[in-house]
């Protein structure tokens, strides 16, 4: 098996008073073929990237992932959430922190909660996202079927058949995304990933190696 590098980091963004922790998986070759930025649920953090393998699987894909503790969360519970402005701050927070980390564009995978940051980001900055991966988001009913159809961005909607209330509401929403495709996940709830880590890292990297 390929070596992997695994860090640990911080990185300071103007919309939060204080850093946000991270922790990054790459290839230890340093041949890297894409980035990608992990968020998570309100009651997770990066540690459950680290716990249930998917920053090690995404490294010995070829790739550059980074988990990070959304402000209020994890290790980076002393920063403040970005104040919604409008629409501005959150979209704006996530470019921040891709451009921090140097990982544009990126592909960004974005479960419950994080859904409040990732879905401005995509809808404002299309260009800057090589590939969408919602896990059952919270938030997609802010934003219409028109403003979903133009987005281009290759997106994998990946949820649990045993959610039938955000699941099924996102993946309502969001399959008005122009460039889609679904995964379900038999038998698994909310945090489908961590009920069934082995068909969530098949579907991952099914998905990235077409990117």
């Amino acid at each position: 098996m390929s070596a992997v590098k695994m860090t640990e980091g911080s990185v300071q963004v103007e919309s939060c008073k204080a850093p946000l922790f991270y922790r990054q998986s790459e290839p230890a070759t340093g041949d890297v073929k894409m980035s990608v930025l992990l968020l998570h649920g309100i009651r997770f953090s990066s540690e459950n990237w680290l716990k249930i393998g998917t920053l090690e699987v995404l490294a010995k894909a070829g790739c550059r992932a980074v988990a990070i503790d959304l402000p209020g969360f994890g290790r980076s519970n002393s920063a403040e959430a970005p104040a919604a402005v409008g629409e501005v701050a959150p979209s704006t927070f996530l470019k921040e922190v891709c451009e921090q980390l140097s990982v544009s564009p990126v592909v960004v995978i974005s479960p419950s909660l994080s859904g409040m940051y990732s879905l401005n980001f995509l809808l404002q900055h299309p260009s800057l996202i090589r590939a969408y991966i919602p896990i059952a988001p919270i938030c997609t009913e802010k934003f219409t079927a028109e403003q979903y159809k133009s987005v281009k961005v290759p997106t994998l909607i990946v949820y649990g058949d045993q959610d039938t209330q955000l699941g099924e509401v996102s993946l309502r929403n969001l399959s008005n995304l122009a460039n889609h495709s679904v995964v379900v996940m038999k038998g698994a709830g909310h945090a489908c990933y961590l009920d069934d880590p082995d068909t969530w890292h098949k579907a991952l990297t099914g998905f990235l190696s077409n990117l």
